[in-house]
């Protein structure tokens, strides 16, 4: 997929996509290895249920209105697509409230977190094959960036730098510049140190942490 061929909208939602997949699923990877600090995976709890609910929060309260106004009868088919958001709500308030101190209920986050990972990943399976065809056919470019920005401008703050590593594993090079280039110029400037702490905070998530130097996958994106 190259970014000279295809809307940049496309790409940008398929790699969040591609990094909410591979988050969640690492969430669960995670909470079954005893080796994880549970610091390293409340961060990460944190960070996928903010997240999450921010993603999908946009979704309903501004790029469905976007195509609804241009195109209502495609809109109309995102309702089950709200519906699925509302089961995740659900099961996000689920894993938030688990206990993950030293006296927690490991087995009983593993089980949440893999609940949270069935829903996003089956929702995204329902979600592409209607939204990425309204977003080539009804989103111009200028309302696209708009939209960007103000995701991006209400994006939770919590292990922000953790967004740089998924992407860094999802995306190639192009893609995730094309991503992280809506990022305020002040922001742009701290990649390289994001970058950094997301590769060691997922190494240690991976169990590869006594491996960092050879962090990182062979998409890593130079900063």
């Amino acid at each position: 997929m190259s970014t000279n061929t295809e809307a940049a909208a496309v790409v940008e939602t398929r790699l969040i996509h591609a990094f909410h997949r591979r988050a969640t699923t690492l969430l669960c990877e995670a909470a079954a290895r005893r080796s994880v600090p549970l610091a390293a995976l409340a961060e990460l709890r944190e960070f996928l249920v903010k997240n999450l609910r921010h993603h999908h929060e946009t979704e309903d309260d501004l790029l469905w209105p976007m195509i609804a106004a241009v195109a209502p009868e495609v809109a109309a088919r995102f309702g089950v697509l709200s519906e699925e958001h509302d089961a995740l709500d659900v099961a996000l308030d689920a894993l938030a409230d688990v206990p993950i101190g030293e006296d927690g209920d490991r087995p009983g986050f593993q089980r949440a977190a893999e609940a949270v990972r069935f829903l996003v990943h089956r929702h995204l399976d329902h979600e592409e094959p209607l939204l990425l065809p309204a977003l080539r056919t009804h989103v111009s470019p200028e309302a696209w960036t708009a939209f960007s920005r103000e995701v991006v401008a209400t994006s939770p703050t919590e292990a922000a730098h953790l967004v740089v590593g998924f992407l860094d594993q999802v995306g190639t090079q192009e893609e995730v510049a094309l991503v992280l280039a809506g990022l305020p110029e002040p922001a742009r400037q701290f990649v390289p140190v994001m970058r950094e702490q997301a590769h060691a905070a997922l190494a240690v998530l991976e169990g590869t942490a006594n491996t960092a130097g050879t962090t990182g996958t062979a998409n890593t994106a130079e900063g």
